[in-house]
């Protein structure tokens, strides 16, 4: 799993949380058919937005963060966007109690 952290460093502090989820919904068009992106989280705070995608694997999300794709984001945003990648090898769900290794259930260690 790969998970990417892109940052936009927006001037005029947080931006209101109703244009935020107003705008992230209507970016939902652009992602929900990315292949390999299994979730995508808005962010918004003092120093802009941005978002945590999660991809099944590295392939996938180079694709999508193409040499083209920093030039897109400015224009969209009027600032260009950073961008770090993270191999993920091991993802701790508390919501299911559960804990993966490069994707496959582990057995939990705090049992």
């Amino acid at each position: 799993m790969i998970i990417a952290l892109v940052q936009i460093p927006l001037p005029g502090g947080k931006r209101p949380h109703t244009l935020v989820t107003e705008q992230s919904l209507e970016a939902t068009k652009i992602f929900h058919n990315v292949k390999g992106l299994r979730r995508k989280y808005f962010l918004n705070n003092e120093d802009g937005g941005g978002g945590v995608y999660e991809f099944d694997s590295r392939e996938n999300a180079e694709a999508w963060f193409h040499d083209g794709w920093a030039d897109w984001m400015e224009g969209r945003f009027g600032v260009r966007p950073t961008l770090t990648l993270f191999d993920c090898p091991v993802l701790l769900d508390n919501e299911t109690s559960e804990a993966r290794v490069d994707g496959t259930a582990v057995p939990p260690p705090w049992l």
